[in-house]
């Protein structure tokens, strides 16, 4: 009994050991894959490229002319010929007052021109004295000035290719100077006013290539030019004005819309990297690129500045250097001096 006893114990002893070894062999075995497995990064070099400077500024689309039609003075409106939305040609004819002082003058002129070229004959065979021939010339001219005056105050014409925007009146109506008859702009082309920061003053002349977006047609650039720069600096907000023309041939942009304006300053040489490089910092809103260390297979973040975004690129002000190899896949277990491997 003892003997049977003794054996019993012993094979238990030895199932406990095999148990105890074969458990630790199977922990060994687990963590063993955990110390060999290094997080797999894809990696890119950063270069050097031309990049353009340039700034992106709010501003609002704005006719190049805008004209208030009117007559000069009070009176009835006999036709008007034009509604809101209708596209005038310069020369046309929107409306016309009353004819009546117009007729008056035009018999008036037309009298002076017999009796100037009456006297005319007179005065080249000696009939009458120069003082006398002038003052009838004089008469004449002043009888045209009015007639032509009131012709272009009796019918008014648009003074540009254009879009009648306002009509005040209504035909019948007497004009009484309070507010014009018809508003009529000019979009081809439209201008914009954008206000620069002194600072880029030099920067930029007349004749610079600007790119525009709006917020009404979405995804479409237009393209202009700057048409001029306002020569004062503005004391409360240190911006002058930049006075952009955009041809608008084919009238989509309109006055009142809102744009962005791109204006590009000119090109430097900078270092860029692959925007999937780029990742935003834990906690903060800085950003950071992961530079490989092929000394010891180590990635260190460096804090970047970002500069223009462009062609699936990022241009680096500052904290990555041309020829650095930058981690562009396989950031989500990276910390700073995490120890990496390459994918091939």
């Amino acid at each position: 009994m003892k003997t049977d006893m003794k054996k019993y114990l012993a094979s238990a002893l030895v199932l406990l050991l095999a148990a105890g070894c074969g458990a630790k062999k199977t922990e060994q075995q687990a963590e063993e894959p955990a110390l060999k497995a290094l997080p797999s990064v894809k990696l890119e070099t950063a270069v050097n490229r031309m990049v353009a400077s340039e700034g992106v500024y709010s501003s609002t689309v704005l006719a190049n002319v805008t004209n208030n039609i009117a007559p000069q003075s009070g009176g009835r409106i006999q036709k008007i010929n034009a509604e809101v939305g209708d596209f005038v040609a310069k020369g046309q004819i929107l409306a016309e007052m009353d004819r009546v002082q117009l007729d008056q003058a035009k018999l008036q002129l037309a009298n002076a021109e017999t009796e100037l070229g009456r006297l005319k004959q007179l005065y080249e065979t000696g009939g009458i004295s120069q003082s006398d021939y002038e003052a009838v010339e004089l008469k004449y001219k002043v009888a045209k000035s009015s007639y032509e005056n009131l012709l272009e105050n009796t019918i008014l014409r648009s003074p540009v290719d254009g879009v009648v925007t306002a009509r005040n009146y209504d035909r019948g109506d007497m004009y009484g100077m309070a507010s014009p008859i018809f508003t009529v702009q000019q979009i081809v082309p439209v201008k914009l006013l954008v206000g620069i920061s002194e600072a880029d003053y030099t920067k930029v002349k007349k004749g610079d290539r600007v790119s525009l977006t709006v917020d009404a047609r979405p995804g479409k650039v237009y393209e202009g030019s700057i048409a001029r720069l306002y020569p004062t600096i503005d004391p409360a907000t240190h911006t002058f004005n930049v006075e952009i023309q955009v041809p608008n041939r084919n009238r989509e942009l309109r006055p009142g819309m809102y744009a962005k304006v791109t204006v590009v300053f000119g090109r430097s040489d900078s270092v860029v990297v692959p925007d999937a490089a780029v990742v935003k910092m834990q906690g903060s809103g800085q950003r950071s690129v992961y530079v490989y260390d092929a000394a010891d297979s180590t990635v260190v973040e460096k804090v970047v500045s970002l500069g223009r975004h462009t062609e699936g690129q990022y241009q680096i002000l500052d904290g990555v250097k041309a020829g650095d190899q930058v981690v562009v896949k396989g950031h989500a277990s990276l910390r700073n001096g995490s120890k990496v491997e390459v994918m091939q």
